[in-house]
């Protein structure tokens, strides 16, 4: 007995040491994990490893799976911003694949107020950057919503309480990448304000200088160095290189992103359309008719603006590549159905469908309807749109066209 009590002695024995350095071994780690994200939510480890899951569910519109994520962070820290931005980002997310819904404007507000209210609290108490950040961030969605719905006084009073915390957030270096984020954002559209909003430019008086060149390359550092806004900054991107006709590259960061959220309809159509413009036939087919395809399966997100790109892209093949022109009008007055659907018979693609269905109708030697088809395109299309361009060109050929028939 005594020796068996001996053995258990010195086992224990032999574990304790282990067991008291393995928790100096935890609080060693636990202090390092606090002078490392110097007491900010946002930089822990814990945070990052628990918001990464639920982020790439929203990106990948998994709403409800994100949901659920964001408000067990929220549940978890009742106090921080952090929870109500995420859930006020996942309503932008819902609007995302067409902005002129605003079922979800209310929510997105309401969750960026709150972000906003306990970020103040915090910043109230403590200067804390990271509460600097969430206003910014807050501030900077509201006004890209306001900016959207042509609420132009809310969007600048929210754009100058962004760029604010902004500057102070700056204070901060372990924040770079993320608030990069706001300045490549701010570099590049105050120029495409500049350039494309006339009645806008007053307003830039109250506002700091740009630089549109560092604008694009701040963006693409914050697209592959940054952790909360990243995929942000991929989104914008998108848009951006489709603007500056960067082609290649924005054909690179559809494919890129779109296969790594392929649930994501946005990214899904900027895909499709990216191929498109350069020239992967095959590719935008395919692409395009798994986006109709989910549209018929009410796959979340997939709706009559993401329809309207497949639709036509498909109805363009169809004509002037396969010269088939059966598939070719279906899928151009499919295209403007989409149109008619989502209130956009102001966009190009709605314009290019018209034009389009004249030259079926011209080939097919039906001049009468190639003219009504080119009168609807001058009607509706801009005057220095090449649609409209085209559209007289085409009117004046069926005319002639007309008379020598009769």
């Amino acid at each position: 007995m005594r020796y068996h009590l001996s053995i258990l002695a010195l086992f224990f024995g032999l574990l304790l040491p282990a067991f008291d350095s393995n928790a100096q071994w935890w609080k060693k780690a636990d202090e390092a994990e606090k002078e490392r994200s110097k007491g900010m939510l946002l930089l822990t480890t814990e945070v990052q490893t628990e918001a990464t899951v639920a982020i790439n569910q929203m990106y990948n519109f998994h709403f409800p799976e994100a949901e659920r994520e964001f408000n067990y962070l929220k549940i978890k820290y009742p106090q921080h911003p952090l929870p109500d931005f995420l859930l006020g980002l996942m309503q932008w997310w819902k609007i995302v694949p067409n902005t002129r819904n605003e079922v979800y404007d209310d929510r997105l507000i309401g969750y960026m107020d709150q972000s906003i209210e306990k970020a103040e609290k915090i910043y109230d108490e403590t200067e804390n950057p990271e509460a600097a950040f969430f206003m910014a961030a807050a501030y900077a969605f509201k006004g890209r919503l306001h900016a959207e719905r042509k609420h132009w006084t809310r969007a600048t009073l929210a754009a100058k309480n962004a760029l604010k915390y902004l500057e102070y957030s700056r204070n901060f270096a372990d924040f770079s990448p993320e608030l990069m984020f706001g300045d490549g954002l701010y570099n590049y559209y105050y120029f495409f304000i500049k350039q494309n909003f006339p009645l806008l430019r007053p307003v830039l008086w109250l506002f700091p200088k740009a630089n549109k060149s560092q604008g694009i390359a701040q963006l693409e550092k914050v697209s592959y160095q940054a952790f909360y806004t990243r995929t942000e900054a991929r989104y914008f991107l998108l848009q951006i290189y489709g603007i500056e006709n960067m082609n290649e590259k924005a054909y690179g960061m559809a494919k890129y992103t779109s296969e790594t959220f392929p649930d994501n309809p946005y990214f899904h159509r900027a895909y499709a359309r990216s191929a498109y413009m350069s020239g992967n036939i095959e590719e935008a087919s395919s692409l395009s008719k798994e986006i109709l395809r989910r549209i018929d399966q009410h796959y979340v997100g997939y709706e009559a603006t993401s329809g309207r790109y497949a639709s036509y892209i498909l109805g363009y093949y169809a004509l002037y590549v396969y010269r088939n022109h059966a598939d070719a009008t279906n899928y151009f007055k499919q295209c403007m159905e989409f149109s008619k659907a989502t209130d956009a018979t102001d966009s190009g693609y709605y314009w290019a469908s018209l034009l389009g269905l004249a030259r079926i109708s011209y080939q097919q030697q039906n001049y009468d309807q190639a003219v009504d088809y080119c009168k609807l395109v001058l009607e509706s299309a801009e005057k220095k749109s090449p649609q409209h361009t085209e559209a007289k060109k085409l009117l004046s050929e069926s005319k002639k066209a007309r008379r020598k028939k009769r």
